[in-house]
């Protein structure tokens, strides 16, 4: 009788923690942030007490399952709509090459050396550090990599930025405008404005912000503008 009750146990356990995995969202293992990662621990670790102590109800144990959930959803969701919170909960990317040279400090302050940077590159089909403009460990642990250039740009998509000697790139490419919301702090670093910003909108036929659901600028002075669905109308 015992055993049959571990192994009904076992199986709820199991479809409850399924369920609740992908009522979080579809998130692959490698990409989870931190905050992802401490909830997916504290969700396995309870399962396994329910698991171990058969003589404790379900509820007790389902309850904290269900509270963690709600919790990850909740975060999720402020998350999304607020870039802070994103910051605030993800971090900020870190950048170990920069411009094609290596930035030891942040190197050393993430406890990163160069035989894991050697071996993520070379996971990346890059041999020679001296093909790569921008190396950035990503806040899931990734590490994206972003070569030169070789071919000339088209001036078509080139913009009249010239970022400042001292500029760190935090976020490549840099937002401007997220969710409609202009990102006052990149423009202020960039030594630009609103004013310019709607003139560099205005060239791709935008011309409210709050239209916009993304533009980023890239090292290259590049911009990307992707456009809000417009209400179709009835």
């Amino acid at each position: 009788m015992e055993y049959t009750v571990i192994i009904l146990r076992t199986i709820f356990i199991y479809f409850v923690v399924y369920i609740v995995l992908r009522l979080m969202g579809k998130r692959e293992i490698g990409k989870l942030t931190i905050f992802d990662l401490v909830i997916s621990i504290m969700i396995a670790e309870i399962a396994v007490i329910v698991l171990e102590d058969t003589k404790r109800p379900l509820s007790e144990e389902i309850l904290p399952i269900a509270v963690l959930m709600v919790l990850q959803i909740g975060i999720a969701w402020l998350t999304l709509k607020s870039r802070k919170m994103r910051l605030l909960f993800d971090g900020k990317p870190s950048i170990l090459i920069e411009k094609g040279k290596l930035n030891r400090d942040e190197m050393k302050k993430q406890r990163y050396n160069l035989d894991d940077l050697l071996v993520q590159l070379r996971e990346k089909n890059t041999v020679r550090l001296s093909d790569v403009e921008f190396a950035i460990l990503e806040t899931s642990g990734k590490l994206s990599v972003i070569k030169k250039e070789q071919e000339k740009q088209s001036a078509k998509y080139q913009t009249d930025v010239h970022f400042p000697r001292n500029y760190r790139f935090e976020d490549l490419p840099v937002p401007l405008v997220m969710d409609g919301e202009v990102q006052e702090e990149n423009l202020l670093k960039l030594g630009r404005n609103r004013f310019w910003l709607k003139k560099e909108l205005k060239k791709h036929d935008v011309s409210d912000t709050k239209s916009v659901l993304l533009c980023t600028i890239d090292h290259k002075g590049r911009l990307f503008i992707d456009v809000k669905e417009r209400p179709r109308r009835k």
